[in-house]
């Protein structure tokens, strides 16, 4: 588990006079704990306040004021206060979703750090993708017994996927980003409120802003990286919708010495096996969202910190408040509920990359001559900390941890040769006959268990309800 939710990371050094007092990179890199170098398309701290695009000097500023005003170029001058009146007049929710769409698509626009630029997708690309999704999705007919789940295939750029995920996102940060911002105002005494109300209301328009920031950086890196709408292992696009990015499937597949079809199908076997999970099991999609909402419900806020950046704040110098916010005053309470959230949705999302995994494998490993070494080369991405792992990571300081990934894949495989592939895919009906943490563990122990037969438990509550409806009938006749 991350420490620093949001990525809030330790602040740089302001310089006093000119580039004195700056941090320096050991590294050479000449960029603090926010910077953008390196391999890792986020940065050393993926959603830290790194430069806006277009504005500052190369690589961006060390804090997003900074970035704004750089080197007070005249022709920048206007966009720069436009936005800085955006931030302070924004009051909307938690986060600033408009200024997270902006972030991102400008990001997007910038191309990825392989020089690569983000472009319409063109009818033959659409064309390819429609048709790798139709046969994946026959393919998976004869491996698992849950139907279709896409109505559509759709081949998406960069900057559609920002657009058709950003809801997506929304539900997922909001929860995190409101308990935190719920503090800036819950740290003053009441009486004391209604003086500092403007200030509050300051603190919390910034607030949401800077979030807005962090999470568009963010998901206009990993628009660059992602193949399709599911690469975190929950639903980011419009239910029934397939999409893959053929762009980011060209350079995916580029070093692999595999042909391009081979790429596109495997991955849209992956991405219609997900959709078929969504959409079939109706409790799963609210299951995963509301771990993450009571992973946010335990977020402790050490509000001796938070008093201390309110009581210091000057209003003339808003970028005090980045500073206070990166001091790590946002901590993750060590507690059994939250605890508690955090396995939930880490086992839950196990197992759901574990049967799409075993699911995928059995449906390719005898079409596909390249199978079990795409199926390699993502399981190592992910275990690498691709992307997708670590923007989660960083949203709400989970890591999935890679070896339970392939855990819940062989026990998924084994669950096939025990009971079918019916008997497999019976147990997503209820989440209390899913496999727990502990049944990652022992596979067999597992899969060798008596089954639970659920349908009888609810026909007793069917029958239980119906006897207590034709009680209550029964009361009413006797009082008319």
């Amino acid at each position: 588990m991350s420490d620093t939710p949001f990525g809030f990371g330790l602040p740089p050094e302001e310089p006093e006079n000119g580039d004195e007092g700056k941090k320096k990179d050991p590294a050479g890199g000449g960029q603090g704990s926010g910077g953008q170098g390196g391999d890792n398309p986020f940065g050393a701290n993926p959603f830290g306040f790194g430069g806006l695009p277009g504005m500052g000097g190369p690589g961006g500023a060390d804090n997003p004021f900074a970035a704004m005003f750089g080197s007070l170029n005249p022709n920048d001058l206007g966009a720069a206060f436009q936005q800085l009146g955006q931030m302070l007049s924004y009051e909307g929710g938690p986060v600033n979703w408009d200024m997270a769409k902006q972030i991102a698509r400008q990001v997007v626009a910038q191309g990825t750090p392989d020089g690569t630029k983000d472009a319409s997708v063109g009818p033959a690309e659409k064309s390819a993708v429609e048709e790798a999704v139709r046969l994946a999705d026959l393919w998976l007919d004869g491996v698992t017994s849950l139907p279709s789940g896409a109505n559509t295939a759709v081949a998406w750029s960069r900057a559609e996927w920002v657009e058709a995920t950003l809801p997506a996102w929304q539900q997922l940060v909001d929860p995190v980003a409101e308990r935190v911002g719920a503090a800036m105002g819950d740290v003053l005494p009441e009486e004391m409120q209604a003086m500092a109300g403007p200030l509050i209301g300051m603190m919390r328009s910034m607030g949401g802003a800077m979030f807005g920031q962090q999470i568009g950086q963010a998901v206009g890196a990993l628009a660059g990286e992602v193949v399709g709408s599911t690469d975190v292992g929950l639903p980011l696009g419009p239910a029934g919708k397939a999409a893959l990015l053929p762009l980011n499937i060209e350079a995916l597949g580029k070093d692999l010495g595999v042909p391009k079809d081979e790429v596109r199908l495997y991955l849209a076997l992956r991405e219609a096996a997900h959709q078929r999970l969504f959409a079939h099991v109706p409790w799963l999609r609210a299951h995963l969202f509301g771990a993450v909402e009571g992973y946010a419900r335990g977020i402790k806020v050490d509000t001796s910190k938070l008093e201390e950046a309110v009581g210091q704040l000057d209003p003339t110098h808003p970028e005090q408040l980045q500073e206070a916010l990166q001091q790590g005053m946002f901590q993750p309470e060590d507690t059994p509920e939250q605890k508690a959230a955090l396995a939930r949705l880490e086992t839950a999302l196990a197992l759901v990359e574990g049967w799409v995994d075993a699911v995928v494998h059995e449906a390719a490993k005898s079409r596909l001559t390249s199978a079990d070494a795409l199926r390699e080369t993502l399981r190592r991405r992910r275990a690498s900390g691709g992307p997708a792992e670590q923007t989660f990571a960083t949203l709400i300081g989970l890591e999935l941890r890679p070896r339970r990934l392939r855990d819940a894949s062989r026990l998924w495989a084994s669950l096939t040769d025990a009971r079918g592939v019916d008997g497999r895919d019976d147990l997503w009906e209820h989440p209390d006959m899913l496999p727990t943490a502990s049944d990652l563990d022992d596979p067999d122990g597992f899969v060798h268990r008596e089954q639970l037969d659920f349908s009888e438990i609810d026909k007793m509550l069917g029958e239980a309800a119906g006897k207590r409806e034709r009680a209550e009938d029964d009361e009413d006749d006797t009082e008319k």
